[in-house]
């Protein structure tokens, strides 16, 4: 496991440090379900700021969280939960972007789409997705647990099953640009019992990325069960990006 910033030692200010921090949720979520990720960063004084993707399209995704950068006041660490890893790969690119943080998050290269990015891994079959006729689509009902957040309790995985989004299935066609991981330091969280993607597709990911990694016991929503861990890498990033310490 990579090092970690103890909760018990709150980041001090200076000139090397990040003091923002933009949270970018996933497919079939809101940002309510960074609130303890966000409680965790406050209390060590840092700003953060939650993006609400309306996930009706890669680009419509990538305009929000780029609203919410051109709101930060300085560099920034932008991170990333699942498709929210995609969102950050383009979104990144922003100049107040000091490094990037892939939480169980997709990563693609420069011309790759999602979708392509399964290619030659093992199928999830615990992680279904539901479409209509309008092409929009939701986490299966019964297996959603299962397949996103195994590691919760009832109650909590039942609250997010039915506050989903439903996400434009087309955006997952979308190529991205240019991979911001090409130009900017960057970190990955991934849960060994993720159900969504292969673990050898997440470490593939990462490693590609030069991601330093940090691996936790935990679902797809590690960014709630593991919400200290995905805190302290985060402040880790947020101390380490501007000095080119990876």
């Amino acid at each position: 496991m990579s090092e970690l910033l103890s909760t018990e030692h709150p980041v001090h200010e200076t000139h090397d440090e990040v003091r923002n921090v933009v949270l970018v949720h996933g497919a079939f979520a809101d940002g309510s379900g960074w609130r303890s990720v966000y409680d965790n960063l406050t209390a060590r004084g840092l700003r953060v700021t939650i993006v609400q993707n309306p996930l009706t399209s890669f680009e419509d995704d990538v305009a929000a969280t780029n609203r919410v950068l051109a709101r930060q006041d300085g560099p920034t660490i932008l991170v990333g939960h699942s498709w929210g890893g995609t969102v950050i790969t383009e979104a990144g690119v922003d100049d107040k972007v000091a490094g990037l943080v892939y939480v169980a998050a997709l990563a693609p290269d420069s011309g790759e789409t999602t979708a392509q990015q399964y290619e030659g891994f093992a199928a999830t079959p615990d992680f279904v997705i539901d479409v209509g006729d309008d092409g929009f689509g939701f986490l299966n009902h019964e297996k959603f647990k299962r397949g996103f957040a195994a590691d919760l309790d009832d109650r909590t995985a039942e609250f997010l099953r039915d506050t989903q989004v439903p996400i434009n299935m087309s955006a997952f066609s979308a190529g991205v640009s240019h991979a911001a991981w090409r130009d900017k330091p960057s970190w990955a969280v991934i849960g060994t019992d993720d159900k969504a993607f292969d673990q050898a597709m997440l470490q593939h990911m990462a490693q590609r990325a030069g991601s330093q990694v940090t691996t936790v016991p935990g679902s797809h929503a590690v960014y709630v069960s593991q919400a200290d861990v995905v805190a302290d890498v985060i402040a880790t990033a947020a101390s380490k990006a501007l000095v080119g310490a990876r």
